[in-house]
């Protein structure tokens, strides 16, 4: 993740049957927004649309970064319990003044 962003916020904790079907499917962080996927419980496959060969299979206490734009779905297993935090860029506060 690129340096200078901050955290804007945090979905609720989600499980497999819990999770939004949205996330199911392929979808797309907005531009200028990250994602970070952290796995609390379970497994969680991640998959990249553009290489589905390459999905990654997340335990507890990992989490996968997620670029601005680029399609992706998770698959939780039965045990899963996960969330997905957004981060964007830090709004400058401007230059002080003396």
């Amino acid at each position: 993740m690129p340096a200078g962003l901050a955290l804007a916020r945090t979905t609720p904790e989600f499980t497999d049957t819990t999770v939004p079907a949205a996330l199911l499917a392929a979808h797309r962080v907005g531009p200028g927004v990250w994602g970070r996927l952290r796995v609390h419980a379970g497994r969680v496959r991640f998959v990249f649309e553009a290489d589905p060969s390459s999905a990654l299979e997340l335990s507890a206490g990992e989490h996968i970064d997620i670029p601005p734009g680029e399609a992706h779905h998770v698959e939780p297993q039965s045990d899963a319990r996960f969330v997905v935090e957004f981060y964007r860029k830090i709004a400058s506060e401007g230059a002080a003044g003396s």
